[in-house]
């Protein structure tokens, strides 16, 4: 059986010899461009409506996110922030977008309790201290106005560590799992040294300040014992800070001694003898046996539809993208 299939039809070309046939080429090129081109305008047509269903995508899956939580902070519920990597400036966990979610899940009418998922290694102590902050504020003024208390609880998944337990602390309880870590109360500053380095392979280094403590930690440079001192001033100062802000969350719960503030860190089961939490518990079972309210409503702030293409192509790749979609979108017919 002879199978026939679609070709596409050309004219024929002429002989080279034949006097049509430098008017027949052009003309040949002429379809051949022609064709081309059409040819890239569906394409280029049937990838930028492939970018609009993909933005419309991601409106309608935000959209529907806040809708779900509307419709689920009708009722008597849990309030639920996440506090999910680094503490910092800009990141997800930072102290702007916590806050954020914190005052929104105070002013819920139906919201019964509130429940902070740390999952954090720590951060910035300023970030942290700002959360921890806030949390204490929120609950007094709370209390002032409503004439009662609104119970916050800290629950820790695989880690709640130094800054992530700074937080913590502010809660009026603290969850863990059996295999969670807990604690790392300790300051520290990281740097390097490569003074050796450089005289090793024969390079100078030229630092001019005007200060004399300027340069305090540049790694080219030797660190003078008297900013060693000055350091270790300051980290000890931030320390006990940290160990104030434990002892004030914790009380008389605390059952260890001074080994607690020493930065080591403890499993889950650990934590509750020594005190650092007060038992073991996922988030679902505190919003359910603890507060009494088992639906759990998610006020984590999120970030919004720019924000999220930044992060997943790059900022100046999505500028770029979406400036290009436009100019695009204007020159379809």
């Amino acid at each position: 059986m002879n199978w026939k299939f679609w070709v596409r039809r050309g004219d024929a070309m002429p002989a080279p010899d034949q006097p049509d046939w430098e008017r027949a080429f052009i003309n040949k090129m002429a379809v051949e461009y022609l064709r081309d081109q059409r040819g890239r305008r569906r394409w280029g047509i049937a990838f930028k409506l492939l970018i609009l269903l993909y933005l419309i995508a991601l409106l309608v899956a935000a959209y529907s996110h806040d809708l779900m939580k509307g419709v689920s902070a009708e009722k008597e519920h849990t309030a639920l922030i996440e506090i999910n990597g680094i503490i910092a400036p800009e990141a997800d966990a930072s102290a702007d977008r916590v806050v954020t979610a914190l005052r929104d899940a105070f002013e819920a009418e139906h919201a019964k309790g509130i429940l902070l998922r740390i999952n954090s290694p720590g951060g910035s102590p300023v970030q942290a201290g700002y959360i921890n902050d806030e949390i204490k504020r929120l609950k007094a003024e709370y209390k002032e106005e409503k004439d009662e208390d609104m119970p916050v609880y800290a629950v820790a998944a695989d880690l709640c560590a130094s800054g992530g337990y700074y937080v913590a602390v502010a809660a009026d309880a603290i969850y863990v799992d059996k295999a969670s870590l807990v604690g790392s109360i300790g300051v520290r500053i990281d740097a390097f040294g490569f003074q050796d380095a450089m005289e090793d392979l024969g390079v100078e280094r030229r630092l001019l300040t005007a200060g004399d403590n300027k340069g305090i930690l540049d790694p080219f440079s030797p660190l003078p014992e008297a900013q060693r001192d000055f350091l270790q001033q300051v980290l000890d100062t931030l320390h006990q800070q940290f160990i104030a802000e434990v002892k004030e969350g914790r009380g008389e719960r605390l059952e260890g001694g001074d080994e607690l503030y020493t930065g080591l860190f403890w499993s889950g089961q650990e934590a509750v003898e020594l005190g650092l939490a007060d038992g073991l518990g996922s988030a679902s079972y505190v919003a359910r046996e603890i507060i009494g309210a088992e639906t759990i409503v998610d006020y984590t702030s999120k970030r919004d539809l720019y924000e999220t293409l930044a992060r997943r192509l790059g900022s100046a790749l999505a500028s770029g993208f979406l400036d290009a979609l436009a100019m695009g979108m204007g020159t379809v017919r």
